[in-house]
């Protein structure tokens, strides 16, 4: 989930300040963070997605932004013979760790030591602390039944869900694999009806892929009465403050 990266990138840009981008390694990439770094002064960029349809769907976006060294590539982190040799003075991890879960299970407490040769200067982690349990108002509550509707959605579907991980948990494994954390910080998060209707639409996709197409129905009718309560909240009050992001800088040891 990207309700806030347009912050999260912004401390990105304050951190590096004057510092060079150079070359830059997009680790986990997608619209908004590609979109971001083709706006740095960079010397050449790489991008990785794990999705061959993704990467045809960017190809078709950015295709005509691409300079001479740049290269959109398919690929896969437990794969160690992948990008094996490059080095980049940016490395960005965006949401990655979370979504390795889709594409390679259980290898989230390996991608860090995976990274490090590839990171020259600076490696940036952006993150979502994963939700509470149980929420203290009613804005908190629906942000849950809408993660919670979306996940039974894609597991119903066969697929796998993201698994975030907490920031603590990411600053014992960077020092782990060997890198010095500079500066983190936490980004309280505000969810907006954009979300809210992103999030409920993944649920939508997945119901074609369910097999039970009673329950399908069932589900469908139940994304649309969330949605409605939802987007009734937000007219009524306002953005949901709930949760919060992360960022993290971190050098090699």
């Amino acid at each position: 989930m990207k309700p806030k990266d347009d912050q999260l990138f912004s401390r990105v840009s304050a951190w590096q300040g004057l510092e060079p981008w150079g070359r830059v390694l997009d680790a986990g990439t997608g619209n908004h963070s590609l979109s971001w770094i083709l706006r740095l002064k960079t010397e050449q960029w790489t991008a990785v997605t794990g999705d061959p349809s993704r990467s045809a769907e960017m190809r078709q976006t950015f295709g005509g932004q691409l300079r001479g060294g740049d290269r959109l590539v398919v690929g896969n982190w437990s794969d160690p013979s992948f990008l094996q040799g490059e080095r980049y003075d940016v490395v960005i991890a965006d949401y990655l760790v979370g979504a390795i879960e889709g594409f390679a299970p259980y290898y989230q407490d390996q991608i860090l030591g995976r990274l490090k040769p590839l990171v020259g200067r600076a490696l940036y982690v952006v993150g979502l602390e994963p939700f509470d349990d149980h929420a203290q108002d009613e804005g908190g509550r629906l942000i849950l039944e809408i993660a919670r509707l979306r996940d039974a959605c894609i597991l119903l579907a066969g697929h796998r869900c993201y698994r975030e991980f907490p920031l603590q948990w990411m600053l014992r494994h960077l020092d782990a694999a060997g890198f010095e954390v500079e500066r983190h910080e936490a980004v309280p998060i505000l969810y907006g009806s954009s979300f809210i209707q992103s999030q409920l639409g993944v649920a939508r996709r997945k119901l074609p892929l369910m097999a039970d197409r009673a329950l399908a129905r069932a589900m469908e009718l139940h994304i649309d009465a969330l949605e409605r309560r939802a987007l009734e909240f937000i007219n009524r009050c306002g953005r949901i403050r709930f949760g919060s992001d992360y960022v993290i800088k971190a050098t090699p040891r």
